[in-house]
């Protein structure tokens, strides 16, 4: 029996002691476990503890930032918009679209004697003789006439034909623009002949002499443009004569 106990105390006696149990209680209930997994300023557990991937991660600060670059002035210049769409140019203009120089050529065309302005004419501007071959078309097709593909194609081969004798006949030369920009801006008087055409009959002595009329406006209307626009002072009758040809076919479509 003594042997037993002696046995038994032998067993107890060593420098185990139950302090350190603590760091080994897998149900959380040592201190220092507890403590670290609350504690997030990092306080590294005593040697000999159980520490887990969560409190290795907790333990560790980051201090760096995510995502948040830096920006110059100069990159922000460029990205942000201070003044927003108020310095663009209007799409009209971007289009080449100005109606204050339509209206300046349409006066001018009106009115023969008036002093074409060079610098206005010169411009390659279609869209007033776009309109104003579709009002062409729509008077004739008012009157039973439909002509829009010889309107198109007259005015097409006119605008060849006038820029081989123009680029013959001047020192500067000239686009094919500006020159179906004026033509077909002179084109205006033959629109006015062609809607008189749906109210009254134009095959007669007065309609021949309003043709006539007619195709001597258009012809000297666009010979003053092109000899304000070219410098070609001193030619006027020379280029009024191909453009009376040019216009006389369109007046034979309005009477006939």
């Amino acid at each position: 029996m003594s042997n037993f106990e002696q046995f038994h105390s032998d067993f107890y006696q060593s420098s185990y002691t139950i302090d350190n149990q603590e760091g080994y209680n897998s149900y959380g209930c040592n201190e220092n476990l507890c403590g670290s997994r609350k504690n997030p300023t990092g306080e590294r557990p005593r040697a000999g503890a159980f520490v887990t991937s969560e409190i290795l991660l907790s333990s560790q600060s980051y201090t760096g930032q995510i995502l948040q670059p830096t920006y110059s002035p100069d990159t922000l210049s460029h990205l942000s918009y201070t003044n927003g769409f108020d310095e663009e140019p209007p799409l009209l203009e971007e289009l080449g679209i100005n109606f204050d120089h339509i209206w300046q050529k349409t006066l001018t065309v009106l009115n023969p004697m008036k002093p074409a302005d060079g610098s206005i004419m010169n411009e390659t501007d279609l869209t007033g003789p776009m309109v104003f071959c579709l009002a062409l078309g729509a008077t004739l097709l008012l009157a039973g006439k439909v002509h829009f593909g010889y309107v198109y194609g007259m005015s097409a081969i006119g605008c060849l034909a006038m820029h081989a004798l123009l680029n013959l006949m001047s020192v500067t030369g000239v686009s094919h623009g500006c020159v179906a920009s004026v033509l077909g801006y002179c084109l205006l008087p033959m629109v006015i002949l062609s809607g008189s055409a749906v109210v009254i009959s134009l095959q007669g002595i007065l309609g021949t002499l309003l043709a006539l009329f007619v195709v001597g406006w258009c012809s000297l209307s666009a010979s003053k443009i092109f000899t304000s626009a070219l410098a070609m002072e001193g030619q006027q009758l020379l280029i009024a004569y191909p453009c009376a040809l040019l216009y006389g076919l369109f007046a034979l479509l309005t009477v006939f």
